[in-house]
């Protein structure tokens, strides 16, 4: 597979972008819908073409009216442009040219050799003479296209190939991926700004202002990151727009992605049971959590105040009790760098490899100090244990039967495991295997 460089969609709102991300990355990633102006933020993914793959960067609508949070979407088609070695200029060819396409041409003009003009939505022959109209806006070739149906992408993509440059490695390998959760207005997307050092996501005190889910790419003391930022996550009966339902599915769809989740809670506000819920994507994709307390800045900081605030975090979420707890303010910057102090321990943990003979004295012994309890008509006897190369940290137990296995004794069996070996701040999972079947028991 060949490598290639960075391709920027802009355009005005509604032409297709997101469409045809879509398109081009194989994927449903983007939000797409009705609404005028969906995407705000810049977002990456890989395009496909042939045996060539490019980066993909789909980016806000931009106009020249005065609408909710156009500033702050220019500048982020701003630094794309900044970023990209070509740009597709996407225009809907049903709409003809509007004052919207003129104000983005307008913008474009400094780029114009690297600058690809894309008709959209010329969804049969009939409408190829509707794109004449267009050379009015001062770039040469309008490629006509319809990215709902993959119409005429080869000729454009064809010769943008040739203008792309190649890249010589893969720059999504050896990268430690970390999504920010939470419910909105959290902080997620200024803790985005605050680890970069820069407008990299809008940010906002308007609840709910990002949408999508944005990947972002960084490096720091030698080690490669891709942080996620993620929308809000709202409680399911709150949900009630198509666009926060896609956000939503965009924010599990990040959880999956992610090696490591930072949950961030508004210390301000406190803890409520929405917060569980979005802890809930996590536990589900069986992914470690970092708890971030944000907004600490609004408090006194107090020893005490902060054994009082983890003991009602540990309360909210006994069910991830090994997750570790830091108390951060994305607005001043207090204790961001320990972040990574945490991601890099909670990585080590992931990756941690248990030698057999130690794994199988341990189980022995435990299983000596406290017998398993008869259940189910048996009573469970362990004989052999080993750990599988997957990740989170699986434990593969053969048993004489499965069914015996109760709940209590898999926990007692997990706290041993995390006690002797160090598995303190990342889940664990247990696999029960009957010694003479395939069967197994997932932990």
């Amino acid at each position: 597979m060949e490598i290639y460089g960075k391709v920027a969609l802009v355009g005005s709102p509604s032409s297709g972008k997101s469409t045809l991300f879509n398109r081009l990355t194989d994927s449903r990633k983007e939000i797409t819908g009705k609404e005028y102006g969906i995407t705000r933020d810049r977002n990456y993914g890989e395009g496909h073409w042939l045996d060539k793959t490019f980066t993909l960067i789909d980016t806000g609508g931009i106009t020249g009216e005065n609408i909710p949070f156009q500033k702050e979407v220019q500048d982020q088609v701003d630094l794309a442009l900044q970023e990209a070695d070509v740009i597709i200029f996407v225009v809907d060819g049903r709409r003809g040219v509007t004052n919207s396409d003129r104000f983005v041409a307008k913008k474009l003009l400094p780029y114009k050799e690297n600058v690809f003009l894309a008709v959209n939505k010329i969804d049969d022959k009939t409408m190829i003479a509707d794109i004449y109209e267009f050379y009015s806006l001062g770039f040469d070739h309008p490629y006509a296209i319809s990215a709902e149906h993959g119409l005429g992408l080869g000729d454009l993509l064809d010769d943008l190939i040739k203008k792309l440059p190649k890249e010589e490695k893969d720059v999504y390998k050896d990268h430690l991926t970390f999504a920010l959760l939470g419910r909105p207005n959290v902080g997620k997307s200024s803790l985005a700004n605050r680890i970069i050092g820069y407008e990299r996501v809008i940010a906002s005190p308007l609840s709910g202002t990002t949408r999508d889910s944005v990947d972002i790419f960084f490096e720091r003391d030698g080690q490669k990151y891709i942080m996620v930022d993620t929308a809000g996550i709202k409680r399911p009966g709150k949900v009630s727009e198509d666009l926060d339902r896609f956000a939503l599915i965009r924010s599990a769809d990040a959880a999956k992605r992610a090696d490591i989740i930072l949950l961030l809670i508004d210390a301000e506000e406190g803890l409520v049971a929405q917060d569980t819920h979005v802890a809930s994507y996590a536990i589900e994709n069986e992914k470690p959590i970092i708890i971030l307390v944000n907004k600490w800045d609004l408090h006194d900081k107090s020893n005490e105040e902060k054994e009082n605030f983890t003991a009602l975090i540990r309360n909210y979420f006994k069910f991830a009790s090994y997750a570790p707890i830091l108390f951060i303010s994305a607005k001043t910057g207090y204790n961001v760098d320990k972040i990574f102090d945490v991601l890099r321990e909670v990585d080590n943990n992931l990756h941690k490899r248990v030698p057999s003979s130690m794994l199988n004295s341990l189980i022995l012994n435990a299983q000596m100090d406290n017998e398993a309890p008869d259940f189910n008509g048996g009573r469970l006897r362990i004989s052999y244990c080993t750990q599988s190369d997957e990740v989170p940290p699986t434990f593969i137990l053969f048993v004489n039967n499965p069914n015996y296995f109760h709940f209590s004794y898999k926990r007692y069996l997990e706290n041993a495991i995390r006690k002797q070996f160090g598995f303190d701040n990342c889940p664990i999972r247990l696999l029960i295997r009957n010694k003479r079947a395939s069967d197994v028991i997932g932990g």
